[in-house]
């Protein structure tokens, strides 16, 4: 550890820790960017978190939290201090007659879970995942797929953040309720989350099946019974096919039935599917055959084929991400969805016009050679007529139901895919046009002015309070700067980045510095007095 910091860790007079090591690596879950942190620090306890500010404030470094490292985008790439909260990661107290759970800010999504089943409680949704820390999730506006329900946060009570000045305050609706809403999605930029109180529910059990069949069929449901049949609803679409397997899932006391196993699940489908993927990078036509091979192994290749089990929603809620990947998701109406897939399709299936299914796409990109993974995830929620206050950096849609669309694409034994550059063109360009607005954690190239566009007062709402508690910058770095701080001055303790290379084994190794020099603070407040908040999104795994 640099001797400075040693020195003035002398000067804190307490016996409270400082739990940091240096020489440690970090890398996204999907291994598309690594990074090297001066300091790795796993804090225990509010204390500690507060002691850590006020350290860097006085050592002039920039602070920056990770959860799972599921984001596979440069987010939370750091050369300065990396936070970790999952020694923070404790159920604090549980009101039953309630149903209100105070938990510390590290949890996991998959721990919070088990932890509220013992009680007989759940949370009313889940994304796909639940590798998530509590605070990552909500940081970033995670969602699941169902019209009951909204984003994440909406479960969100009351929470506690550590600030700039390394004060930890409170927020909630109706205590510092511009704090609170600028947290609820705060891209790490304001702090650090320490605790959260939520509003779970009734332990509940789902029975849900999924069907194969056309895509026609989904298009023709899609303003009817598609997305109100049952609670949770979900689509994954497969352009080469043309078909879809929608998948339903309700509430049922019904006896827990696992869903039927095949020879193909588990580790045969797994290898088979990532060296087909591996091959298709050296032979990109190839991949059409592939994705038709795997889902019908997965799916089955019949129209009809119908998979069922009932689980607890904890397990049912969930799917695999099976490999490395890209993850390009984008939040639009709901209304533009059967548009939407139909003009990716035509474009990349180069449908003439003379194919029943053809629509103009518009998109000024050539599909020629250009060969794609499957599926593009479906999903939605509803914002629209909750009565929770709106994070300001919400992508969700104020006058109807949102939805998502996410084009993945995998790399196999970390290598990336030919055909990521003009797909993600393409797909950006489409979803642009149609008025969306991209999912914060996931891979995206948007500039500053575009998502101005997007958000408008929001955002500028957004970073006054960003800008009120965390003057000098503490909790920014260039994919802020890049994106949401627009051409305003650099601050004292924004982190630049200075260097990025490739790596031989995949993904790229992104080098930032902190000078600790900068404009004059953009409030009244000095660094003492001002605030923070935190972004546990998604970016840790070790190496």
């Amino acid at each position: 550890m640099d001797p400075a910091i040693t020195a003035e860790l002398s000067n804190f007079d307490d016996d409270i820790p400082f739990r940091a090591v240096t020489n440690h690596t970090q890398s996204t879950w999907a291994r598309t960017f690594h990074f090297s942190p001066e300091l790795y620090i796993q804090p225990e306890s509010i204390a500690e978190v507060e002691k850590l500010i006020n350290l860097a404030r006085r050592y002039r470094r920039r602070v920056t939290t990770v959860g799972c490292g599921h984001s596979p985008s440069d987010l939370t790439c750091t050369s300065s201090w990396l936070v970790n909260l999952d020694h923070f990661n404790r159920i604090l107290s549980v009101d039953k007659e309630k149903r209100v759970v105070v938990m510390q800010s590290g949890i996991r999504l998959f721990t919070v879970g088990e932890e509220l089943d013992k009680i007989g409680l759940a949370m009313p949704n889940l994304g796909s995942i639940n590798d998530q820390s509590i605070a990552g999730a909500i940081s970033t506006g995670t969602h699941g797929s169902t019209l009951r329900h909204g984003l994440l946060s909406s479960s969100i009570l009351s929470l506690k953040i550590t600030l700039s000045n390394g004060k930890t305050e409170t927020c909630s609706p109706t205590q510092n309720p511009d704090l609170f809403r600028a947290a609820l999605i705060s891209l790490g930029a304001l702090g650090i989350i320490t605790e959260i109180t939520f509003q779970a529910v009734p332990a509940f059990t789902l029975a849900w099946k999924q069907v194969v069949d056309t895509d026609l069929s989904m298009f023709n449901a899609w303003n009817k019974e598609l997305w109100t049949q049952t609670e949770f609803v979900r689509v994954w679409w497969f352009p080469y096919t043309r078909r879809a397997v929608v998948w339903t899932a309700e509430k049922t006391e019904l006896t827990l039935s696992p869903p039927k196993g095949s020879y193909y699940d588990g580790w045969l489908g797994y290898q088979i599917y990532h060296n087909l993927l591996y091959l298709s990078k050296f032979l990109p036509r190839t991949l059409p055959w592939v994705e038709w091979f795997v889902f019908g192994m997965q799916y089955g290749f019949a129209n009809g084929t119908t998979t069922s089990a009932i689980q607890k929603s904890r397990q049912a809620l969930l799917m695999n991400c099976l490999y490395s990947q890209f993850v390009n998701e984008w939040a639009l109406p709901i209304s533009k969805g059967p548009e939407a897939l139909r003009r990716l399709s035509s474009w990349l299936n180069q449908l003439p016009p003379s194919d029943p299914d053809y629509v103009p796409h518009n998109i000024p990109f050539s599909a020629k050679g250009l060969y794609v993974h499957a599926p593009v995830e479906v999903r939605v929620t509803d914002t629209s007529k909750i009565e929770t206050p709106r994070p300001h950096l919400d992508p969700t849609c104020t006058n109807e139901a949102t939805l998502y669309l996410n084009a993945t694409l995998y790399r196999p034994y970390d290598a990336d895919p030919p055909c990521r550059e003009r797909y993600y063109q393409g797909f950006e360009y489409l979803m642009k046009d149609l008025g969306g607005r991209p999912h914060w954690a996931k891979n995206f190239e948007c500039s500053g002015k575009e998502i101005e566009g997007m958000y408008g007062e929001n955002l500028t709402q957004w970073r006054d309070i960003r800008n009120q508690h965390d003057p000098e910058g503490m909790f920014l770095g260039e994919w802020h700067r890049r994106l949401i701080m627009g051409d305003g001055p650099k601050l004292a303790l924004e982190e630049v980045e200075v260097g990025r290379r490739k790596l031989w084994k995949g993904g790229v190794q992104v080098t930032g510095v902190v000078d600790g020099e900068g404009e004059p603070a953009l409030s009244g407040y000095s660094s003492e007095e001002s605030f923070d908040h935190m972004r546990a999104s998604e970016a840790t795994v070790k190496e």
